[in-house]
């Protein structure tokens, strides 16, 4: 309904732009890099009712790694005691006993594995959950103006896809990294115990391919943000160029639709490929300096061995110990680009949870309560664009049971007036009444219980036909469904359907336009409001419907107020009132015989019609 429309190529030129400020080429400067400390931070915070499940699991991943870096003790004493019994007698007791308190440690470790990950699962999952709930609820508190300046499909990309890496990266990531971050402190205590100067040089080895993996993680996070601002805006473009398929191919614009989502595509591929290449380089590199140590220390152990300062069984336990450490280094690099892309994600769910909402309405008395319906516009100012009023100087008296016509050419402000009545949009200056009510005073669920609404864009969602009839509305028997569908001549389509009013629609369910916008009348009527608007609601009908259409309203909107947006003057002949808008001003009120007579703009605008035909 609202008549500042977004042109489809500038919204895909404005979200081409978008990512194409988000990648750039290969390791040049793009944007600032996201805020970590700020995104995390939020994401703590937001989470911290789960906190004592996540702690524990954490507890749980702190004990099963001291297991695991234990473990390689004992296989040392059992070495070292086989070898000790060489040419004699192995101590088959000591050995049982080392055995066994191995085979506990791996238990140890299994269970403990298994609880962390069932009580991380879980938490993640109700986290993803909560987000998508939070951001639902966020929607229905954003006013209007937010929706105007976004694509809906990077928004939804925002509730699926972001929320998605956020809750994966916090099962597998997180884990792993305070895993990795313990099995690497504890598998280098161990090392210096063992013996100091091989432990220096393990570790210097490996840090070589760290140090590498280090550079490649700083250079990644931007692609990382790239590629989920890339996704945002290929949702966006699909989900408008596929909702509007019939006037794309209407206009022939396939080729031109394929064309923008080629360079979407590319873009996005650009940023994931250089995202995925610098963040899967850091797995070999880890994997080379690994190889290096385990080098390192078999040609330092054997000297030492041969020596006579280490037993052969330091050496084996080294070379877990060695293993650990470069796994753990391994795996903390690999869980950076995770943290990096949820950092990107968490950037943008958290844009829409802070955005900021639609006024508090905790101190707002007053009440609508009886269905008079006078409706009083006094000096009202508004502009979408503070700096471009739509409307400027605005003032009209509607009593109740008048049927009014708002008219006048595009952009005139027809829409934008019936969108301030239902306070979709705060007023810049002036006030409007309601049965002497300022609206400003009253909860806009209480305004929107006085109206329901027909608009040229009909909406049917997946349901019966029963419940698109009577949405949302509570306490209606099948008798009065029947009822307003008859009065929109609708009844006896849906009788003839093999299931009647229980027939399920998918959206459109093989229904011509005409006949879903049948379904919105009705939908209207049976909630019975006091006031009504309607902006064009006959426009996809044929004449003949359209006359039992306006019969059928003429008598059910007998008693209540009723706004009409039209288009067509021929309509709105009967009207009691009409509005004549032009540059954001009533520049003609009257009936339509008052306004014809008078031969003004109204009179001209009604002839062209006429003449165009």
């Amino acid at each position: 309904m609202n008549e500042k429309k977004t042109d489809t190529n500038v919204s895909s030129a404005k979200r081409l732009e978008g990512v194409s400020m988000g990648i750039s080429h290969f390791g040049a400067p793009v944007e600032d890099v996201g805020n970590y400390k700020s995104t995390w931070t939020k994401l703590i915070a937001y989470s911290r009712k789960f906190m004592p499940a996540i702690i524990s699991a954490l507890v749980f991943i702190v004990a099963g790694n001291i297991a695991q870096v234990v473990s390689p003790r004992y296989i040392k004493s059992m070495i070292d005691t086989v070898q000790a019994g060489i040419g004699g007698t192995i101590d088959m007791g000591e050995l049982g006993g080392l055995a066994l308190i191995l085979a506990v440690l791996f238990v140890v470790m299994a269970l403990l594995g298994y609880l962390q990950s069932y009580i991380m699962a879980t938490v993640t999952a109700k986290i993803s959950k909560n987000l998508r709930t939070d951001i639902l609820r966020k929607f229905n508190r954003l006013p209007l103006r937010y929706y105007d300046n976004v694509s809906i499909g990077d928004v939804m990309s925002r509730v699926t896809n972001d929320v998605d890496t956020i809750g994966q990266t916090l099962n597998q990531n997180i884990g792993m990294l305070f895993s990795s971050v313990t099995l690497f402190l504890g598998s280098l205590i161990m090392m210096v115990w063992s013996n100091w100067l091989i432990a220096v040089i393990a570790v210097a080895t490996s840090m070589i391919g760290f140090s590498c993996s280090k550079i490649a993680m700083s250079r990644s996070q931007k692609y990382f943000k790239a590629q989920q601002r890339g996704l945002g805006a290929i949702n966006g473009h699909i989900e408008e160029v596929y909702s509007a398929h019939s006037i794309v191919a209407a206009y022939n614009g396939e080729a031109q639709a394929a064309e923008e989502f080629k360079t979407m595509n590319a873009e996005l591929y650009d940023a994931a490929w250089k995202a995925q290449f610098v963040s899967g380089s850091i797995t070999p590199l880890m994997n080379f300096s690994g190889s290096i140590a385990y080098v390192a220390i078999c040609v330092s152990g054997a000297i030492l061995v041969s020596r006579g300062t280490i037993t052969f069984g330091v050496i084996v336990a080294f070379m877990l110990y060695a293993n650990q450490f470069t796994q753990a280094l391994t795996h903390i690099a690999e869980t950076v680009p995770g943290l990096q892309s949820t950092t990107a994600s968490g950037e943008r769910v958290f844009e829409i949870l802070t955005e900021q909402e639609l006024d508090d309405e905790s101190d707002k008395t007053g009440l609508l309560s009886g269905p008079c319906g006078n409706v009083a516009f006094k000096n009202i100012r508004f502009g979408y664009d503070p700096q471009k009023p739509v409307i400027h100087d605005f003032s009209a008296e509607v009593k109740s049971g008048q049927k009014i016509a708002v008219v006048g050419p595009t952009g005139a402000g027809k829409t934008t007036l019936v969108n301030l009545l239902m306070q979709f949009y705060e007023l810049d200056g002036g006030e409007i009444c309601i049965d002497g009510v300022p609206s400003n005073t009253v909860k806009r669920s209480n305004i929107h219980e006085q109206f329901c609404m027909v608009l040229q864009d009909t909406w049917l969602f997946e349901g019966t036909i029963r419940d698109n009839v009577v949405y949302n509305k509570t306490g209606v028997t099948d008798r009065q469904v029947a009822e307003v569908c008859n009065a929109v001549g609708l009844h006896g389509y849906i009788s003839a359907l093999p299931n009647g009013y229980d027939t399920v629609l998918d959206g459109s369910g093989g229904m011509s336009e005409g006949q879903k916008q049948l379904v919105t009348i009705a939908r209207a009527m049976i909630h019975n409001a006091p006031m009504l608007i309607l902006d064009e609601a006959t426009s996809s009908v044929d004449t003949r419907t359209e006359a039992l259409i306006h019969a059928a309203m003429d008598r059910l909107m007998a008693g209540r107020t009723t706004f009409v947006i039209a288009h067509r003057l021929s309509t709105i002949r009967n009207a009691d009132m009409i509005l004549v808008l032009r540059g954001g001003d009533i520049i003609e009120c009257g009936t339509h015989d008052e306004l014809l007579a008078r031969e003004g703009f109204y009179a001209r605008l009604y002839k062209s019609q006429f003449d165009s035909a």
